[in-house]
């Protein structure tokens, strides 16, 4: 009731197509939703476009997107949101969408833990939270995997990856994370990275390999959008 209250006197409106939502509908509308462009890696997230960027730099057991990400697309209009218009509860709807879709195919089989990619702190304190951890959040709220920040940090401002090429992107991150303490309890475990967008993977790469300075881990990825070359 309280519910149905709030859209009646505060009205939401679908971010891609702008039509009024139903109650049980967030950000987007049912229609817009089945129109995203979906990627269908988890069917085989062993061996798909986006696990292949990993392959001879990182051993990653399953590896899937949600979306096909295309700039100036609807996908990444709500992406925008996320990151830069303090749409945080979009973080936290994706990454439940994720679990859910993802669940049903035994992705998050035997994950010990999700480590969230960090960004810096004073990205964090203009944005007012990470995405990545948002996403991470919801994956949580249905999986009731635990959601660990103690185990890796941002050490470094890089600049925005958006208008990089290939080779510049992994550049750019380069060195850019460093391991904390906690991360020693990570030694056999098996980690679930969870980012916003891959592109050409150097982030969660740098990522990894800084956690293991510290401990052997076994790593899975996850992001809502993959954006195809």
């Amino acid at each position: 009731m309280l519910s149905r209250l709030l859209d009646v006197l505060i009205p939401r409106y679908c971010l891609m197509c702008d039509t009024k939502l139903a109650v049980t509908e967030r950000f987007f509308c049912q229609v817009c939703n089945m129109d995203l462009p979906r990627t269908s890696y988890v069917l085989s997230p062993d061996d798909n476009e986006m696990a292949r960027l990993f392959f001879g730099r990182m051993e990653v057991e399953r590896c899937a997107a949600l979306f096909f990400y295309q700039s100036h697309s609807a996908i990444s209009r709500v992406i925008h949101a996320l990151k830069y218009d303090g749409y945080a509860d979009i973080g936290v709807s994706f990454g439940m969408m994720m679990a859910r879709e993802f669940g049903s195919h035994g992705f998050f089989d035997d994950i010990d833990f999700i480590v969230p990619v960090p960004i810096t702190i004073g990205r964090r304190l203009r944005r007012g939270y990470n995405q990545a951890q948002k996403i991470a959040e919801g994956i949580s709220m249905v999986t009731g995997l635990p959601v660990r920040n103690d185990v890796v940090c941002r050490r470094k401002f890089s600049s925005s990856q958006t208008d990089k090429y290939r080779l510049q992107r992994i550049e750019n991150v380069e060195q850019a994370f460093e391991a904390l303490p906690h991360a020693q309890d990570c030694e056999g475990c098996h980690i679930l990275l969870v980012d916003d967008v891959v592109t050409t993977g150097a982030t969660l790469i740098s990522c990894a390999q800084a956690i293991a300075k510290q401990a052997h881990a076994r790593y899975s990825v996850a992001s809502i959008a993959f954006t195809k070359n």
